[in-house]
């Protein structure tokens, strides 16, 4: 019985070992890369969308009969405007992208 008593007192201490620790599972570090993550996720949202805006800009321009040079310029302007605004989401109104 003694032989039997110290086979499962090793077994519920492998299993003890084995439990997870309670506690935090991120680190700060972890944290702060899925807040990146985030606000990259959003910038390409917002430049994926200002693509579509652009096309049917430009579109809406061929309809209405404006020369191509004219709609290309609008179209242009558009993704531009898109791309700044997806700059803002990823680094910040106040930040510069690292260079």
């Amino acid at each position: 019985m003694n032989r039997r008593g110290s086979i499962w007192l090793a077994v519920l201490a492998a299993l003890a070992l084995l439990a997870p620790i309670s506690g935090y599972a991120q680190t700060q570090g972890m944290e702060r890369r899925q807040h990146r993550r985030g606000n990259r996720d959003d910038a390409r949202e917002t430049r994926q969308q200002g693509r579509h805006d652009a096309r049917d800009t430009k579109q809406a321009c061929k309809d209405a009969g404006g020369n191509r040079i004219d709609c290309r310029q609008q179209k242009r302007e558009t993704k531009q405007d898109a791309r700044g605004e997806a700059r803002d989401q990823k680094y910040g109104t106040d930040q510069k992208p690292p260079q």
